[in-house]
């Protein structure tokens, strides 16, 4: 089931509009490859609130001067870097779990030990001598 933010709601001209562009540089990003809208049965494009922000994004890059090759460097480096960011906290989460594991094997080792007396044989003694100072 998708999210709200994934479901396509919009059709090219309203999503166009929320993205302040014209319905034309809509199906130009398509055809780049930059924006994947959902079809419909009947092949009509659909657009999701997502891709909306995906087109704000899109328009803030080649407002800053950049063209489409490289605002698409720019999307892709951008979902390396969260693919990135969701891979670290995963790893993160594995750490903090195996931190704890090992603590808690650490508790039961260290309850495990005793600490009795043992009683120890006769040992013999032998005598080494008197010592002498030096003076």
């Amino acid at each position: 089931m998708p999210t709200d933010d994934e479901r396509a709601l919009f059709m090219i001209s309203v999503a166009a509009e929320l993205a302040g562009v014209h319905p034309q540089t809509l199906r130009m990003y398509e055809r780049r490859g930059l924006l994947r809208p959902q079809r419909t049965a009947k092949n009509t494009r659909r657009y999701s609130p997502r891709d909306v922000e995906r087109l704000q994004r899109i328009q803030q890059l080649t407002e800053l001067g950049l063209n489409l090759a490289g605002v698409e460097r720019v999307l892709a480096m951008e979902a390396r870097m969260s693919s990135m960011a969701a891979e670290l906290e995963r790893l993160h989460a594995r750490l903090d779990a195996s931190a704890e594991l090992m603590r808690r094997e650490i508790e039961r080792v260290e309850r495990s030990h005793r600490f009795d007396l043992v009683p120890a044989g006769r040992t013999q003694m032998i005598p080494l001598g008197r010592r002498r100072r030096r003076a």
